[in-house]
């Protein structure tokens, strides 16, 4: 019984690392397929941080391994430029992870150790942000009801995405990513789905093709210079 049970082991640790080497294949396949690579995307949660490390890109965003709210998204996309020239200050309330606010805007650091790592990561990757090719992304979920939706999907920018957990035929801008019907948002789209290959339910959607047909946002960085937005622009 000792001798089946460590074979059963070492079967299934081979075919963990099979799957794991197919899977690296299908992601240097999409990465020969995508041409558009100079881009910034600016996100709610870690969808574009795996979307540029599933692609091999260095992050040209300071939205990675973070998360901001639905309605704070739509807020400072709404005058970008200038929330990305404010200075990040630590949010003294008591949190499960380090927090920082930008203007008004909360920026939860979901993913560091500290509030002065985040700070640090932000500030050296906002300076890289491209913003001749910006990239939207947002999810159906953290705060997001149909008033939010309606705003990001009014955004003018025109690269933009906003994942969801049901059709919404009336947002150019809504991605439905299947399996996620029966909760009332949308779940961990980064998570594989319980099938033989590893996909991303994330991959459901082809957002090589979507990157590649991104268009020029010069003179897009906000509706205004000189301040926070009055709220998410309804």
């Amino acid at each position: 019984a000792a001798q089946r049970g460590k074979i059963m082991k070492f079967a299934s640790q081979l075919w963990e690392k099979m799957l794991w080497i197919e899977h690296s294949c299908y992601c240097r396949k999409r990465r020969r397929r995508l041409k558009a690579t100079d881009f910034t995307i600016i996100a709610s949660n870690c969808i574009g941080t795996i979307m540029y490390h599933d692609m091999g890109l260095e992050f040209k965003t300071p939205t990675v391994n973070l998360t901001i709210g639905m309605p704070d998204l739509v807020k400072m996309a709404g005058n970008l430029r200038w929330y990305m020239e404010q200075e990040l200050v630590e949010c003294t309330a008591q949190g499960s992870c380090p927090t920082g606010l930008l203007g008004d805007i909360r920026v939860n650091f979901v993913h560091y150790d500290s509030f002065a790592e985040g700070k640090k990561k932000w500030e050296e990757r906002r300076r890289r942000i491209n913003w001749d090719r910006i990239v939207l992304v947002g999810a159906d979920r953290d705060e997001c009801d149909d008033e939010v939706l309606q705003a990001f999907d009014r955004l003018p920018w025109p690269n933009k995405l906003l994942f969801t957990h049901k059709d919404y035929p009336e947002f150019p801008s809504a991605v439905y990513i299947t399996g996620f019907e029966e909760r009332p948002t949308l779940g961990n789209v980064l998570s594989y789905r319980p099938q033989m290959l590893k996909r991303r339910y994330l991959d459901e959607f082809d957002y090589v093709s979507f990157l590649n047909g991104t268009v020029p946002t010069t003179g897009l960085e906000g509706v205004g210079t000189n301040g926070p937005a009055e709220g998410p622009l309804l």
